[in-house]
């Protein structure tokens, strides 16, 4: 019997200590994965500030070239961002309207709403020929393109910056320029943005007040400055119902831009961009085969040649947004224009980072792919930011199409 007892309290004592051992070893562990979790927090916060810093440095990267396109001729183009970082951004080619040159879209990318995108992009703006600042009168010899021409030569400019594709993002005649561009050159655009964009050519009425419309290129004539500003921003007896809009200072945006008409353009070649505009071809988007979101202001001149554009094509391809009490949707309301780039861009596997307004970084990340709680679109938010996952990869584009639209070699440039 007392053999029997010494057992039982030898077994009882080897498993109080065994319990105590794993204890020990459970506590010590949990500790260790605490360690672990607060360590890569802090490493993953720092890795964030490192590449936010990197991104900012590389966002107020800014060059300029002259492209020697084969029909359109020189073309000044201004790059914003690091383009040997394109793997992992997406890239934006721009096209201005009329009575502008590539400063608009540079002023809307480097306004506050577009910051985070800014950091997460380049930015290729076009100059119409003719129409950098302070430019020289374009010879009299040379045939100023249509917007079909510039739209096909805008390929030239990608092959020689070695660019393999874009999101195309146009207004008023840049757009029509741009949809040219998408429709020639599928492979190479990923999407579309269009402002105020038209599909059929000009109305004898657009025809006829353009005739009386004297072009000089030392000085703007009334009759150009008057088309310039209704094509810009609407009638300007509707002037009082867009100043109590959106936009405060409408009064003092107008007066901006009539001093750049009579500042930096060249109003010759102002006027030969006006023309090729009134001398368009009707734009048929059905056979377009990327995605398009078409965009435009209710005080916008053109927002009913915008909604019969829309009611015309596949409804599966194109988006429109109309935005209320707004005419010039850039210099009105360019957080809502901000909001729908990247709500269209996350569509198309790009900007897939750059969290919301209003959203939770953190719950961003870590939402699952079948979509975000905020209504942001399936599979835009699809990749979940994991341990073996950094920031900088989270960055690099998902481009669902690359695979068949884009081959791995570029074009030959042109020289």
């Amino acid at each position: 019997l007392r053999g029997g007892k010494l057992i039982s309290h030898c077994v009882r004592e080897f498993l109080r200590t065994s319990q105590a051992i794993f204890l020990l070893i459970t506590k010590g562990s949990t500790q260790q994965k605490k360690r672990r979790e607060i360590k890569l927090k802090r490493m993953s916060t720092a890795e964030q500030r490192r590449l936010s810093f990197a991104r900012r440095a590389e966002s107020l990267v800014e060059r300029r070239y002259v492209v020697n396109t084969d029909r359109s001729g020189e073309v000044n183009v201004t790059v914003q961002g690091d383009l040997t970082q394109q793997e992992k951004r997406a890239v934006f080619m721009t096209v201005h309207d009329l009575g502008c040159n590539h400063t608009s879209f540079q002023d809307f990318v480097n306004s506050p709403c577009m910051t985070e995108i800014k950091e997460r992009s380049c930015f290729i703006h076009i100059d119409a020929p003719g129409h950098g600042d302070n430019a020289d009168p374009l010879p009299e010899t040379f045939p100023f393109p249509s917007l079909q021409t510039l739209g096909e030569d805008l390929v030239t400019v990608l092959d020689f910056l070695h660019v393999k594709y874009v999101i195309g993002l146009g207004e008023g005649a840049g757009a029509n320029v741009m949809a040219r561009f998408g429709l020639a050159h599928p492979s190479r655009c990923l999407g579309l943005i269009l402002i105020n964009c038209t599909g059929s050519a000009a109305s004898v009425l657009e025809t006829f007040k353009t005739k009386f419309i004297t072009w000089k290129a030392d000085e703007v004539a009334k009759s150009a400055e008057a088309f310039l500003v209704y094509h810009k921003f609407g009638h300007l007896q509707n002037l009082h119902e867009q100043l109590v809009g959106d936009n405060p200072d409408k009064e003092k945006v107008i007066a901006e831009f009539q001093s750049r008409l009579h500042g930096k353009l060249n109003n010759k070649n102002l006027g030969q961009y006006v023309k090729a505009f009134m001398s368009r071809k009707d734009l048929s988007l059905k056979a377009c085969k990327v995605d398009i979101l078409l965009i435009t202001g209710m005080l916008s001149p053109y927002a009913t040649v915008v909604e019969k554009l829309f009611r015309d094509l596949d409804k599966e391809k194109v988006t429109m947004l109309k935005i209320e009490r707004a005419g010039d949707v850039l210099a009105d309301t360019p957080a809502k224009v901000a909001q729908s780039i990247l709500l269209f861009c996350k569509g198309q596997g790009q900007l897939t980072s750059v969290v919301m307004p209003g959203v939770d970084r953190s719950r961003a990340y870590s939402t699952s792919s079948g979509g975000s709680n905020d209504g942001t679109p399936v599979g835009a938010l699809s990749r979940r930011l994991s341990r073996g996952m950094s920031m900088e990869e989270y960055d690099k584009p998902n481009i669902r199409r690359l695979s068949v639209t884009v081959n791995d070699q570029l074009p030959p440039i042109k020289k």
